[in-house]
């Protein structure tokens, strides 16, 4: 099945539809359960150690070199920047419309700011942008998300298989799971594949729904090349995390990091404001050091999410001028 790429129809975009209320505040439940559950956690830490909660958390600083820290996170960020905008724009390019890279980066960058509740309302942004500035239907750019959401999760099953493999002897036995999610991940998108490219089911109406317009036009070889291009932020994510822990006083070493760090990525990507499944995952990874890792998390993912959207902050103008004339 083949499909033309439109350029000049007009839709309602799902950007535009109102949240139930639940969907509203499932973000701020998820938050409020992780830190409730944090804070659990330190405050005993803290009675063990026969000191105050505050005081516990404010060690897990005190040594930190911040110049090196910030050599090390802020050059990260804008590399995030530079290629997640360069995924978005290749994935438009194929399934919606031709459009040059600088036009992509100054939304995609502005997005960054409602990545602070949540990345897939971003996303939703992305949709209402090319919708009033090209034309493209809304249900289409929506459709390219979707497979971009798509190809994120099989690029971090990826790697956190490799990672955990690599050091297969050394990593919790509650991750020795994952590649077996891994292959039964490859096995469901043969099937996924297959049923969208209409060598299998054919008939079924569900392959014909607008939402799954960009799954109908992939071809393989386009997954690959999504994961393969996502690949840098990933080893860079590696290094970065791995270097800026040692900051803190960790001793994890690069191996192990890239079996941790595409789960981390996994709960940076759940719904609630500063990324606090993310900094959950870290104390759950590191239970024998609540106050240095949720230390550690709060200041990674939190800096990385407020310094894009500062970032986001120089392009809204544009942004905002396109969208909106």
């Amino acid at each position: 099945m083949s499909e033309s790429v439109p350029t000049t129809s007009t839709a309602s975009t799902p950007a535009g539809k109102k949240a139930k209320p639940w969907q509203r505040l499932l973000p701020f439940l998820i938050t409020a359960a992780c830190f409730a559950y944090l804070y659990t956690r330190l405050r005993g830490a803290a009675a063990a150690e026969g000191n105050g909660l505050l005081a516990y958390l404010l060690r897990s600083f005190e040594n930190v070199s911040w110049s090196h820290w910030l050599a090390l996170v802020i050059p990260y960020c804008f590399l995030y920047l530079l290629i997640d905008s360069l995924v978005v724009w290749a994935v438009i390019n194929w399934f919606n419309a031709k459009i040059r890279y600088t036009d992509i980066l100054p939304i995609r960058a502005s997005a960054y700011i409602l990545s602070l509740v949540n990345e897939q309302v971003s996303k939703g942004a992305i949709a209402l942008y090319l919708n009033r500035r090209d034309g493209v239907p809304g249900w289409e750019i929506g459709s390219s998300m979707l497979f971009l959401m798509f190809c994120e999760y099989y690029s971090l099953m990826l790697w956190a298989s490799i990672g955990v493999l690599l050091r297969w002897n050394h990593i919790q036995d509650v991750f020795h799971v994952i590649p077996w999610i891994a292959l039964g991940s490859v096995i469901f998108f043969v099937f996924f594949h297959l049923f969208f490219s209409g060598k299998i089911g054919p008939g079924i109406a569900l392959r014909d729904r607008q939402i799954f317009r960009a799954f109908r036009l992939a071809k393989v070889w386009q997954y690959g090349a999504v994961i393969a291009m996502r690949a840098p932020l990933m080893i860079s994510g590696v290094i970065v995390y791995t270097l800026a822990l040692r900051l803190f006083g960790g001793t994890v070493g690069f191996g192990e990091m890239l079996g941790y760090l595409p789960v981390i990525f996994f709960g940076a990507a759940m719904p609630g404001p500063m990324h606090s499944v993310a900094i959950l995952f870290w104390v759950l990874l590191f239970p024998d050091r609540p106050g240095q890792m949720t230390a550690f998390g709060f200041v990674m993912h939190n800096f990385f999410i407020f310094f894009n959207a500062g970032v986001g902050l120089l392009f809204l103008r544009r942004a905002s001028r396109e969208m909106f004339g």
